[in-house]
């Protein structure tokens, strides 16, 4: 269930910061509240996988989650054009996510 958690963790921090990038765009109160919403609900997610996995493991995957997403939505939603090396980077990043997951008991 741990690992449910940091999932949902990591999409609602990807959620939140695409919030914020539309709220740079043109300020709306409700799109706040709900950016405000996202991030709270993140946080609390990543204390329920940390109940089960260790700092050192959860931490970095749900940045990693929420660095990956967010490059996600910059492409697709936002335009974001990739080089060779950034997607060398978000391969290098999966990667380490995967090696860092495979330590957790």
């Amino acid at each position: 269930m741990a690992w449910i958690y940091l999932l949902i963790a990591g999409a609602l921090e990807v959620a939140w910061a695409t919030g914020l990038k539309k709220l740079g765009l043109g300020f709306s109160w409700t799109l706040g509240a709900l950016t405000l919403i996202a991030m709270i609900a993140s946080i609390v997610a990543l204390y329920a996988a940390m109940t089960r996995l260790p700092l050192g493991i959860a931490y970095p995957i749900w940045t990693g989650i929420g660095s990956l997403g967010s490059v996600l939505v910059g492409v697709l939603a936002f335009n974001q054009n990739l080089s060779i090396t950034s997607i060398a980077g978000l391969t290098l990043l999966i990667a380490g996510m995967f090696l860092l997951g495979s330590d957790a008991h």
